[in-house]
């Protein structure tokens, strides 16, 4: 369902998690519920809303809170993520799920892989996008720069979070950005949108959100009729405009909008929006930037009458946005997080790391409860070394007696 930013206005947000935390009591042991450390983070969308309305922000997380309260739990508190830890909390989880961090060895210490090098993390919300990796070089720029001393080895993490270029806020800048080519008229023409589709949205929907500002003489009740006209060019170009390359200059490194960026380094997952929209278009295979730009421009060419036929499984309310979804990601990835097409291969698209969900959720536990050490753990977790010595014998030993028994047999000649 919707985030709790999405109940703003509704005094029962805290009804919204209830079959998350009744889900929950089902998985946790009755014995240990009440020793559970729970926690609530929330992420761009009521950062937005904090910016929007404080007071209204306050309500959401007070609701949420009485709510948890109510389960057996030991509730530790609800607050807002910065972008750059909602950043750096997805950049562990990935690298904490695929043993980059530190290993267990059959040795039976924790090492640190020497070949493992640390992924990136690419994540794409509906309210702000994530960029977070270790760059080869220095970061000049220290708003962007992490810290981290994880299992005994230092990380210089470069993360940026991007508020307003989520994919829902990216898609409603988009929808005004058409509507301001011709503010007198109720017709609204989406080169993004198939031919045939037609939808009604209100001023005052469209213009809900602080990355919107509303334009002068604005009519909140005013109903605003957008029609598709399925043109690729256009759907480009129109996604285009919604970012500033040119803002940092010659002189210096960035991304896009005059955000400094260093060059990217090593492989990257990427993952939330970036996977779902891209798995529905079958690009999550590792194929060469061209065939991605040459399946969403086919993609974006046909009309709703054909999409619904081709995709009858697919919900109506979503499947008129994949295409600007589609050329979005495109755009964001290859432009203006600067993945070219030599780079385009480093990019992973996953919904899983070994086979847990990836997002800054498991990140952001890790590092509440201290379960990722600044220093590397000497102990073995499970068994002490003395007793993997003795398994490690016992096989060998009883490797030695079957090899024995069938020389034996084979030796054997029976009168």
């Amino acid at each position: 369902g919707p985030g709790i930013s999405s109940y703003a206005d509704n005094p029962a947000s805290g009804a919204s998690l209830r079959a998350c935390l009744d889900k929950a009591m089902t998985i946790i042991p009755a014995v240990q519920q009440r020793e559970t450390p729970t926690y609530l983070g929330a992420t761009a969308g009521m950062r937005l809303l904090r910016e929007q309305n404080s007071t209204k922000a306050e309500l959401v997380f007070a609701e949420v809170s009485k709510t948890i309260r109510q389960y057996p739990v030991d509730f530790r508190g609800a607050r807002i993520l910065t972008g750059n830890e909602e950043g750096s909390f997805g950049w562990i989880t990935i690298n904490y799920l695929l043993e980059t961090l530190v290993k267990f060895s059959f040795a039976g210490k924790w090492i640190r892989p020497q070949s493992a090098e640390v992924l990136g993390a690419l994540d794409l919300g509906g309210a702000s996008t994530q960029i977070t990796f270790q760059p080869s070089g220095t970061i000049e720029d220290n708003s962007t720069k992490v810290f981290f001393r994880l299992y005994g080895t230092n990380y210089s993490v470069y993360t940026h979070s991007y508020l307003c270029y989520g994919r829902d806020q990216a898609l409603k800048m988009l929808l005004a950005a058409l509507r301001k080519e011709n503010l007198t008229s109720q017709q609204i023409s989406h080169p993004c949108y198939p031919r045939g589709y037609e939808e009604n949205v209100t001023a005052a929907a469209l213009y809900d959100s602080p990355c919107i500002p509303a334009p002068a003489a604005h009519n909140p009740s005013q109903t605003l009729t957008v029609r598709g006209t399925g043109a690729p060019a256009e759907c480009r170009s129109a996604v285009q405009k919604l970012f500033n390359f040119t803002a940092c200059g010659a002189n210096r490194t960035c991304g896009f909008n005059g955000v400094y960026q260093p060059p990217g380094h090593g492989q990257f997952f990427a993952f939330s929006g970036f996977y779902y929209t891209f798995y529905f278009l079958n690009l999550t295979n590792g194929q060469p930037l061209s065939v991605i730009n040459a399946t969403i421009w086919d993609f974006c060419s046909k009309g709703w009458k054909e999409l619904q036929a081709s995709f009858p499984q697919e919900s109506h309310s979503r499947l008129h946005n994949y295409c600007p979804s589609a050329f979005y990601i495109l755009t964001l990835l290859h432009e203006g997080y600067k993945f070219d097409e030599q780079m385009w291969s480093n990019i992973h698209f996953r919904q899983q790391a070994a086979n847990t969900d990836i997002g800054w959720t498991l990140g952001y536990v890790l590092n509440l409860t201290n379960m990722i050490l600044a220093e590397a753990p000497q102990q073995v977790r499970g068994q002490q070394q003395g007793l993997w010595a003795a398994a490690i014998f016992f096989i060998v030993l009883t490797a030695a007696v079957a090899l024995v028994a069938i020389l034996v047999q084979c030796l054997w000649n029976p009168t």
